[in-house]
């Protein structure tokens, strides 16, 4: 079964009396394990399309399953749980929250879920020593450098083991050296721990190392790229 399932996905916005119309009718499918990169110029959706499948927003129209249940009709709160129990987010900018620590910021998540206090403190651990970032746990994001606060944020997006990870430019305000460890580090999560990731993204490097590759253009994705075979 698709962790993801987007049928004639639309999404319109009105300025004045105009309708900008951004995604004119998606259909995308996403199974375990997949690693789906869609790439684009500025302004063509890319963000809006992740937020659509991520629940941070809703279509004009169109039906959205995850794990084969259709969740355009949740309710605010069951929207909400379902989104923290069930995906993982990382972004351009990681924000972290300013006042807590690195190991703070990874449990939170793990509390907001309703996990104890100690089992959350055991998680945010194990996942800053696997991103090798254990050493910073007591640091606040002031502190570290944009490479590190990255890794913090990955590893929060991973704090409640979601089914999938949607990852929206996650190396776009990194320099090279940055941008290529966390590229590693996502290949390696689904790589070995068979991790499911929706990425959008600028950096061909990174868009080249994903099984599918698609090009969002005109509110329509096509494919360039079918597990390791170039369209």
């Amino acid at each position: 079964m698709a962790i993801v399932e987007a049928k004639g996905i639309k999404r319109s916005f009105r300025s004045g009396d105009e309708e900008l119309t951004v995604l004119s009718g998606i259909d995308l499918r996403i199974n375990p394990g997949d690693f789906v990169a869609v790439t684009g110029e500025s302004g063509t959706g890319k963000s809006t399309l992740l937020h659509i499948i991520g629940l941070l927003d809703r279509p004009t129209e169109g039906e959205l399953l995850l794990d084969g249940r259709g969740c355009l009709s949740l309710s605010d709160e069951k929207t909400a749980q379902l989104r923290n129990r069930f995906i993982g987010f990382v972004f351009q900018f990681h924000h972290l929250l300013p006042e807590f620590t690195s190991l703070e910021n990874v449990m939170l998540p793990c509390l907001v879920a309703g996990k104890t206090f100690e089992d959350a403190k055991s998680r945010a651990i194990s996942l800053l020593d696997k991103f090798e970032i254990e050493s910073r746990a007591y640091h606040f994001p002031n502190q570290l450098s944009g490479g590190e606060q990255q890794r913090v944020a990955l590893a929060r997006a991973l704090a409640n083991s979601p089914q999938f990870l949607i990852a929206d430019e996650p190396t776009g305000n990194l320099d090279e050296r940055h941008s290529h460890e966390i590229e590693e580090l996502l290949c390696r999560m689904n790589k070995e721990e068979n991790l499911t990731i929706l990425l959008a993204t600028h950096d061909i490097k990174l868009a080249e190392r994903a099984k599918r590759v698609y090009l969002l253009t005109g509110g329509m994705l096509s494919a360039i790229k079918s597990e390791g075979k170039v369209e």
